[in-house]
């Protein structure tokens, strides 16, 4: 299971919420999020040129989006062997973050070359074991920048980087997030909403049972 949305959507605290939520329920649950910062070189690199380390690299839409990929490229085995020892596996964005960030960023839509590229890429390619359900954690852009803004304030380590500072591309990466979920890309899609909350209970009981 996939959790996807914006920086300062609440992905973390919902993937935290649900794990407790399915272990009620008697799940076995293990988690991973990406990028995999301090666990990949990959992953560290992608922080890296977010805070304009190494020249231009960030202002490569196709290079920030293959190291992305090979991050997930190196934990594919991890993934396989979680999935076979746990009942759920949630990961904290995959590959339809990349799908939706490298749209954004070159202003195309969910129906755009790079959509197809990063799919091409990370699953026919690099062979990502596909998800069985994405869960889009919707808010509104501003309420999004909003609290990432706040925790970069409260958080060590946590200081907002060149994509999260960038609200243009996060209005455009939340358009196509919502045309990924309504086309059921890579997964079915259950959408939810952010700002109101969300019903642990009710949700974790939706996933064991499809």
């Amino acid at each position: 299971m996939v959790i996807e949305g914006l920086d300062g959507a609440g992905k973390r605290t919902l993937a935290d919420g649900l794990t407790t939520a399915l272990g009620a329920k008697g799940a076995s649950v293990a988690s991973l999020a990406f990028p995999r910062y301090g666990k990949s070189v990959h992953a560290d690199l992608v922080r890296e040129a977010l805070h304009r380390g190494h020249g231009d690299l960030a202002d490569s839409v196709y290079g920030m989006a293959m190291l992305y990929a090979l991050d997930r490229s190196g934990a594919a085995d991890e993934i396989r062997a979680l999935r076979s020892a746990h009942d759920v596996v949630l990961l904290d964005r995959y590959v339809a973050s990349n799908a939706a960030y490298a749209a954004a960023r070159l202003r195309q839509d969910a129906a755009g070359e790079v959509v197809k590229w990063v799919w091409e890429l990370e699953v026919d390619r690099f062979g990502l074991p596909r998800p069985d359900a994405h869960l889009l954690l919707r808010v509104a852009p501003a309420v999004a920048a909003e609290r990432a803004e706040r925790r970069a304030e409260t958080e060590t380590g946590r200081e907002r980087d060149a994509f999260e500072t960038d609200d243009g591309l996060q209005r455009r990466c939340a358009a196509v997030y919502d045309e990924l979920a309504a086309s059921g890309w890579l997964a079915p899609w259950h959408v939810l909403d952010g700002v109101a909350g969300v019903d642990l209970e009710a949700l974790a009981t939706t996933l064991l049972g499809q």
